[in-house]
């Protein structure tokens, strides 16, 4: 019968009999019951009880025995430290023992006992372990020294175990260098300043050698080692990467991976014109090759780590483009995987092959892959210049398929197209605009507005085209109505006769109907430039564009030479640094790639700055398209410069006041309505430098402090709920401190005492910062009132529905709602460049709107009430008769959150728009928001 029997039985009583089997005479009987005792260890169930009966039975000589019996000491020592002390006599007997496998078995459970009171007993048995004649024992010992490591550095380190796991790197077993070097690694991460493996040419050598006999994990574990070495010169660099290379052919991938990690980084140190470093490339092909051979999870691994090696040589796979060709049952990762590499080694040479491929897999089944194919045809156009024409003619093939999401694709890549080749490709507008109707996507309807707006010169009917996109401006995406506003104008530029009615009507749906403060704001930009300076506006709007790059997704080069010598691990998976996802940072290393030799030739040496830019100036970087903000924040925010008023635009552009004074408000100046018919635009008269002035005049209306809100005392735990005892309470915060204000009352017939309270953990680690204290006991039918000090470093869980709390209270359990206005914190108030920078950089889809309705304050009153609960007001303007408040508060956690409370006089309700990164907490802000309003 197998082991599954000791699994099946539920039997009550069990501990008292087990005790009973492990104490028995007969040998036999005590396997069984200590078999029993590890099977219901292994289920879950609580047999700590039996720990001294099963810690007797350790003195045996039967090893299989003495094996159940150590893995039962390593699950319980922890929570019996006391009892533990017990088995240290027998580790030490074992230790001693003739057979080394129970040397071995002694020593390895020895590490595996997190418990600090028998580390110092098991010093002296490790030590002579460490010197055993048997190297399978001085290997186990090797690896407990960094087990022991991590429990008590300095005890290690007093005892003198590191130089001994140095000695051992010079060891004659490779199994035991292997998991020298292994245990010294482990330490060394998790102290970077220690210097432990401190390499040479000589260690180095011993290395190499052991490389060739130990086994899998043991080269893996080496090769690691070797790959954080600095080689003294090239020629030493090049004897490594000759003594590596052979591990190439392994059949182990990650002994594979490692060997090409460490021929990459020492590569950088070679130089290109030596016969090895051609000779190198040649041999670094094969094995990725083979890689692809495997199961697909291990394809897919192999692939991110190939996506990084093409990126960082692309001429080792440049022969291999046809490995990366998609298979039909290839999983949908492994398929885009490969596609990215296909693109990335695509060349002059090679891209026929490459285009008869991407045009097959447009037509497979699986949409995601078949959009990724489209684009990649489309990144070849842009990669490969020569191969321009022959993919345009492919996508225009693949749109006359009249796919839906395969015209949506090719309509987004041929914008790319000419972007790279203007004034090349326009013939095919006239194809792009027949399936205008049939675009349903944002990316693709904003790309074809973009084609219709920038060619309007070229296409008879653009105005009805876009007319037809303003139909439902509302219903779009904010990306198509930002794009849908810049064609527009741009179409205005160009025929100003023709489209006056529709730029004015795009201008005001963007500004008047429109809460998106990005679409308003680039709005008001292109209105005020528009009826300023309409010469101006055309040198803006229809500036010449920089040509796109090729690469666009190219890993940026620090980064890149970072992840090469991750090369193997999770990091070339994610293609982050482990920075980036390993937690607390402990032990993480940022690496980089030796620099190359004086006899390399560098494409551009770090000393040399790039011709044209002078040393230490960066070059300028082209924001992208929507950066709204960038044009606001460069605007003068100083006082008001006198000057003599600007010049008036002597270009009769049909000159139309467009702003209809519904700017100056916004702009300051003189607030002037011009009449219907007035040539001259409004706002000349504004002051040079008014710029947002009064968009951020804060002098009025901000309130002094008096104290944030405090809701009425609401009862928590009813008396019949706890045996008599009920209590009431509320949350204040005053001058940075949060409290709770409990109130308890007895009543029940006998006097309550011994109070004590904890919280459960919660959103944001609200905590006790002191014990709860009630002086006397509490006698039938008194009250007493207690203010408990808050803190939030407790710890941390997120809660449905976020501000809940949960406690419990001597022995009654209750859980309350904290109103989250108490976690405002009093540095709150953000600066106003940044608040605007912010605001753009949040993801418009994190805005979150609601209604206040019954709050008649003015905007004075409720920036003065809000203000007084950590809520400040950052800048105030008022359109159209409209108050705006633009606030900004921070929670204890670091959290910002910004809003803008829109506030019409005579108006009960108010509108509040809130952006924030976490958006699960705006429905609670804007709770906090109403109450402190309406009370």
């Amino acid at each position: 019968m197998t082991d599954s029997k000791y699994f099946t039985t539920t039997k009550k009583g069990e501990i008292f009999e087990l005790k009973a089997e492990l104490n028995s005479d007969k040998k036999e009987k005590k396997k069984e019951a200590v078999k029993k005792v590890i099977a219901s260890m292994t289920v879950g169930k609580d047999v700590s009880a039996l720990f001294p009966d099963v810690v007797n039975c350790m003195q045996t000589d039967n090893l299989e025995l003495k094996k159940l019996v150590y893995l039962y000491l390593m699950n319980y020592a922890k929570s019996q430290p006391d009892m533990a002390i017990m088995a240290v006599n027998t580790f030490v007997k074992d230790c001693e023992d003739p057979n080394p496998l129970i040397r071995a078995l002694a020593v390895r459970t020895m590490g595996c006992i997190r418990v600090d009171k028998i580390t110092e007993y098991l010093c002296e048995p490790l030590r002579k372990c460490l010197k055993d004649e048997d190297p399978y024992v001085r290997k186990t010992a090797a690896v407990c020294v960094a087990k022991l490591h991590d429990i008590n550095a300095q005890l290690v380190e007093d005892q003198g175990f590191l130089d001994t796991l140095k000695d051992l790197i010079s060891d004659s077993n490779p199994m035991v260098v292997a998991n020298a070097v292994a245990a010294l690694s482990e330490i060394a991460e998790s102290h970077p300043s220690s210097n432990l493996l401190d390499l040479n040419p000589q260690s180095i050598n011993k290395l190499l050698t052991a490389l060739n006999e130990c086994t899998e994990w043991g080269q893996i574990f080496i090769l690691d080692c070797l790959a954080n070495y600095m080689p003294k010169d090239d020629r030493e660099a090049q004897s490594i990467c000759e003594r590596v290379t052979p591990r190439l052919s392994h059949a182990n991938s990650a002994v594979v991976l490692s060997a090409v990690k460490v021929l990459m980084k020492f590569m950088e140190m070679l130089s290109k014109d030596l016969d090895y470093y051609g000779t190198l490339l040649k041999k670094l092909a094969p094995p990725l090759v083979t890689l692809l051979s495997a199961e697909p999870e291990l394809q897919y691994v192999a692939l991110r780590n190939i996506n990084l090696i093409v990126q960082k040589r692309p001429e080792i796979l440049k022969h291999e483009m046809k490995v990366f060709f998609v298979k039909y049952n290839d999983p949908i990762y492994v398929k885009l995987e490969k596609l990215d590499i296909m693109i990335r080694l695509a060349s002059q040479a090679n891209i026929a092959q490459v285009l008869a491929e991407l045009k097959e897999y447009a037509t497979e089944v699986d949409v995601d892959f078949v959009r990724k194919a489209v684009r990649a045809i489309g990144r070849c156009a842009i990669k490969v210049e020569q191969s321009a024409e022959r993919c345009v003619s492919t996508l225009l093939d693949l749109i006359q398929t009249k796919v839906n999401y395969v015209v949506q694709e090719a309509i987004v890549v041929i914008k790319d197209i000419f972007r790279k080749y203007p004034n090349k490709y326009e013939s095919v507008i006239a194809t792009l605009c027949e399936n205008l109707d049939s675009l349903d996507e944002p990316e693709a309807r904003a790309a074809m507005i973009w084609i219709v707006g920038e060619y309007a010169e070229r296409i008879d009917n653009a105005d009805e085209l876009l007319e037809s996109f303003l139909e439902g401006f509302h219903d779009e995406s904010t990306q198509v109505q930002l794009q849908l506003l810049t064609a527009i104008v741009k179409l205005f530029l160009k025929k100003p006769t023709e489209t006056q009615e529709l730029v004015q009507q795009v201008l005001s749906l963007a500004t008047q109907d429109s809460d998106n403060p990005d679409l308003r704001d680039r709005g008001y930009i292109y209105w005020r430039l528009l009826s300023t300076d309409p010469v101006a506006a055309k040198e803006v709007v229809l500036a010449e564009k920089p040509l796109i790059s090729e690469e666009t997704d190219l890993i940026e080069p620090t980064l890149l030479d970072e992840l090469i010598c991750y090369i193997g691990t999770l990091a070339s998976v994610y293609h982050k640094p482990p920075s980036a996802f390993v937690e607390g940072g402990r032990g993480v290393v940022h690496k980089s790639l030796p620099p190359r030799t004086a006899s390399s030739e560098s494409a551009e040496s770090p000393e040399t700055a790039p011709t044209g830019a002078p040393p230490g100036e960066q070059p300028d970087v082209i924001p992208a398209q929507g950066d709204l903000l960038g044009d606001l924040l460069n605007l003068d925010l100083g006082p008001p410069v006198s000057g003599p008023p600007l010049a008036t635009s002597s270009v009769q552009m049909g000159a139309v006041d467009l702003l209809g004074g519904g700017l100056d408000s916004l702009i300051g100046g003189t607030n002037f309505v011009a009449p219907p018919t007035a040539a001259v635009p409004a706002n000349l008269g504004a002051p040079i430098g008014s710029g947002l002035s009064d968009l951020f005049d804060l002098t009025s209306g901000v309130g002094t402090l008096s104290g944030s809100y405090v809701a009425p005392k609401a009862v928590w735990l009813p008396a019949m709920k706890a045996k008599g005892l009920e209590i009431s309470g509320t949350f204040t915060r005053q001058v940075g401190s949060i409290s709770m204000d409990l109130q308890l009352t007895n009543k029940a017939l006998q006097v309550m005492t011994d109070f004590a309270i904890q919280f459960n953990r919660n959103s944001f680690g609200l905590a006790p910062a002191a014990p709860l204290q009630v002086h006397a006991p509490l006698s039938p039918n008194q009250t007493v009132e207690i203010s408990l000090p808050l803190s939030t470093v407790g710890s941390v869980m997120k809660m449905e529905p976020l501000n809940n709390l949960q406690n419990n209270i001597d022995v009654f359990y209750f859980s309350t709602l904290y109103p989250l206005h108490i976690l405002f914190v009093e540095d709150g108030k953000m600066d106003r460049q940044m608040f605007l920078a912010t605001w753009k950089d949040i993801p418009n889809e994190n805005e979150a709107q609601f209604q206040i309705r019954d709050c008649p304050l003015n905007a004075e009153a409720a920036s003065s009430k809000l203000q007084s609960s950590n809520i400040f007001t950052v800048a105030k303007r008022n359109v159209e008769g409209q108050d705006m408040l633009y606030q900004s508060l921070k929670l204890t956690n670091g959290i910002w959150v910004l809003a803008e409370l829109r506030i019409q006089p005579g108006n009960p309700s108010c509108t509040l728009s809130l952006k924030c990164r976490a958006p699960e907490v705006s429905q609670h802000v804007y709770q906090a928001y109403e109450t402190i309003l309406k009370n």
